[in-house]
């Protein structure tokens, strides 16, 4: 195991495989194998040093992911106005953590525990404290994440959980690349937020229900209605024909929502380079549709949830 000074930037590993993440966000910042030659094979795209994140690569986003409209919301008959933070519209946007240090908990070769509390006073239109901890660990055949939210304050509070990873089976492109997402729903969205229709994905360029290739379909969806395995989890495939390299993401109970994201506003650097799987909790702007996964936990009360990839 080694620490980069810069970023405070930590490498786990297991064999061949190898984990970067740091505590500035909980970020997870690379994942890939290292074959004898010295090549490396890159699943989750990352970064090293702060500045050089793009397209909120590796974020962990608590207590909501994705958009938040006009970043209000209300609960148990009161109304709350966050910060508009997003700066593609006058939204409030993937919560408060992903700018913040967290805390190292523990801490071996192949696993890492981040932590981190956030109290009532601390942002704007969300006056509740809670308990965090985000988990990366390296097993045999590939990485898991977990992660714990607990209400730590004394009035119900509004949580969800989302994370932010861009997977690549090594394409020039996803245009080539085949993907299977078992979900049968979609938010219908309006200048980036949700506008409270529940769309089939029948018929749609976002019916990924059976393998087929991604080519030129432009996709910054939020999906849901999932089909789990017997297992319970829910799996969604990325493989490229050519090669026959493939991954799955996989998420547990806690997971029935998931965003894609193709990636298109970014710079060439990045555009479309890979594809962005994004397991949450709940949908966007679940704040203002909480039949959409929010959870509302009662003092004392968590969320938990586990996601993972499996490279073989």
């Amino acid at each position: 195991m080694s620490t980069d000074t810069l970023d405070n930037e930590i490498t786990l590993q297991r064999r061949d495989l190898r984990l970067r993440v740091a505590p500035y966000g909980a970020s997870l910042r690379g994942l890939w194998r290292e074959s004898g030659d010295g090549r490396s094979e890159i699943i989750i795209t990352g970064y090293s040093g702060q500045d050089h994140k793009m397209g909120g690569e590796g974020d962990v986003l608590i207590p909501f992911p994705g958009r938040v409209r006009a970043g209000r919301y209300s609960l148990n008959g009161e109304t709350y106005q966050m910060e508009l933070s997003d700066k593609e519209g006058p939204n409030a946007i993937h919560g408060f953590v992903r700018h913040s240090l967290w805390k190292i908990t523990e801490q071996s070769e192949n696993a890492i525990t981040f932590a981190i509390s956030l109290r009532p006073d601390e942002h704007v239109g969300y006056p509740f404290a809670l308990r965090m901890t985000v988990s990366y660990g390296l097993d045999e055949e590939g990485m898991t994440c977990r992660f714990f939210v607990e209400n730590a304050g004394e009035r119900p509070a509004p949580v969800a959980a989302g994370f932010h990873p861009y997977f690549t089976v090594g394409s020039t492109r996803i245009d080539t690349d085949r993907l299977q997402v078992p979900m049968r729903s979609f938010l219908e969205f309006e200048n980036l937020v949700p506008t409270g229709r529940v769309l089939s994905v029948e018929g749609t360029p976002f019916d990924f229900r059976e393998p087929r290739l991604i080519e030129g379909t432009v996709i910054n969806t939020c999906f849901l209605d999932p089909v789990r395995d017997a297992d319970g989890l829910l799996r969604v495939r990325l493989d490229d024909p050519g090669t026959q390299r493939g991954l799955t993401v996989w998420m547990d109970a806690a997971f029935d929502f998931l965003v894609l994201y193709s990636g298109d506003p970014l710079p060439d650097s990045h555009r479309r380079r890979a594809l962005a799987i994004e397991p949450m909790t709940c949908g966007s702007d679940a704040f203002n549709h909480p039949e959409w996964g929010l959870a509302v936990l009662d003092p004392g009360q968590a969320l938990t949830g586990a996601w993972g990839i499996v490279t073989a």
